[in-house]
């Protein structure tokens, strides 16, 4: 059984806790501390600013007048490079392949021979259809003569009318048996000429399939060799339906015209970026639309005396679309964007404030785009110090003055 604590104990035991306490407590509190240094640090502030500056003038930027220019649109189709002709060369007869008569890549003429194909059989068959054609004509006169007296004896009935009948059916058998042998040697003739294998166009030979010592077959699938003409050559692009929907328009509307000087002329840009130096001519434009790729195949001639441009080759060709004769370019450092990516400028009003104008820009053309709506001619726009101004600010303009030329090889963007 537990006895209560004595209240001396209790007291004194209560006064050491308490004086334990009073140790661990802090001589100030911290929260008037506190308070006192911010105050003196805003008062501090407050001392050492000094007068306030004075509001500043409307800020200067530079800007550019817009005016109106001829301008011809162009746009880079890709394509690529085709033949423009093609044959591929197969034999005509079966037969033993003696003789081949070019050098591969090398460039032949129409009618040069390319292979021989051993032509004993052949010139055998043509000569047995001449001797069956010569049998054929020594029997033709004597049956003609025989049907001829029959047919004198017949009307005075000196012979029946059945032997002449027979006579006259035999005439015309052998007359029927000389043309057959005719044909026959025609034919034997034909197949003769076929022997030697002659270049259907002229142009440059590929690779060949087959060697001196093979067996060929008439009209085999796979060509002995293949013969390209280079000069001129095709070029096949592909243009977007959308776009050929959208220069008809244009044309409809009167905002595109067709420079018909130059309209068909069309220059080509190759595969490391170099311009060909020879001009090309737009030959048509197919009627049918891809329905896989939504796009119209355009052709395109290039003449090609170095042979610079092989077929399957990747190209841009650069075609002309139209002449806008009042064009309107702004230079791209005064067109932004907004959150939504539209584009938008900011000209300075005549009342000397900042306005946003949203634009409709139809392409890019150098360091300009071509604006088709948002602007109009006389409007600054303002292409130097956008970093300093918003919609509405009081702005002083001056004209703007292009960059110069940091260093050998750059050339400063030209304003207009």
């Amino acid at each position: 059984m537990k006895h209560p604590e004595p209240d001396h104990e209790k007291n004194s035991r209560m006064s050491s806790m308490e004086k334990q306490m009073s140790e661990r407590r802090p001589l100030f509190p911290a929260f008037p501390i506190l308070a006192t240094a911010t105050v003196v640090a805003v008062l501090t502030a407050a001392c050492g600013k000094g007068p306030a500056q004075p509001p500043q003038g409307p800020a200067e930027v530079g800007v550019v007048t817009m005016t109106t220019e001829k301008v011809i649109l162009t746009t880079e189709l890709p394509g690529r490079t085709s033949p423009f002709l093609v044959a591929e060369v197969r034999p005509q007869v079966n037969g033993l392949l003696r003789e081949r008569s070019f050098e591969e890549g090398s460039s032949v003429k129409a009618g040069a021979l390319l292979y021989q194909i051993d032509p004993a059989p052949y010139q055998a068959a043509f000569e047995q259809a001449k001797a069956s054609l010569a049998m054929a004509e020594a029997n033709l006169p004597a049956a003609r003569a025989r049907a001829a007296r029959l047919k004198g004896l017949v009307e005075i009935r000196a012979v029946g009318q059945q032997d002449y009948d027979d006579a006259a059916a035999a005439a015309m058998q052998a007359e029927a048996g000389v043309a057959a042998a005719k044909a026959t040697v025609e034919s034997a003739r034909i197949n003769l000429s076929y022997t030697p294998i002659r270049a259907p166009i002229s142009g440059r030979t590929g690779k060949s399939s087959v060697t001196v010592g093979a067996l060929v077959t008439a009209y085999q699938p796979v060509p002995l060799t293949v013969v390209q003409q280079l000069d001129p050559i095709y070029v096949d692009v592909t243009q977007s339906s959308v776009e050929l929907l959208h220069l008809r328009e244009g044309f409809r509307s009167g905002g595109l015209t067709r420079n018909d000087a130059s309209w068909s002329k069309v220059k080509l840009v190759l595969e490391d970026g170099t311009t060909y130096p020879r001009e090309g001519k737009l030959k048509f434009r197919d009627v049918t639309v891809d329905p896989t790729t939504g796009s119209v195949s355009l052709r395109m001639v290039f003449p090609n005396p170095d042979d610079l441009l092989l077929p399957g080759m990747f190209v841009r060709a650069i075609v002309e679309e139209g002449v806008i004769k009042d064009a309107i370019l702004v230079p791209q450092q005064g067109v932004t964007r907004d959150q939504k990516g539209h584009p938008y400028a900011l000209v300075a009003g005549k009342d000397g404030k900042a306005e946003q104008r949203m634009l409709t820009l139809d392409r890019a053309m150098g360091d300009r785009w071509l604006v088709t709506k948002g602007l109009a001619t006389g409007d600054q726009v303002i292409v130097d110090g956008l970093q300093r101004i918003r919609p509405g600010a009081d702005v002083k303009t001056v004209p703007f003055t292009a960059p110069a030329s940091s260093g050998p090889g750059t050339a400063a963007p030209a304003a207009k």
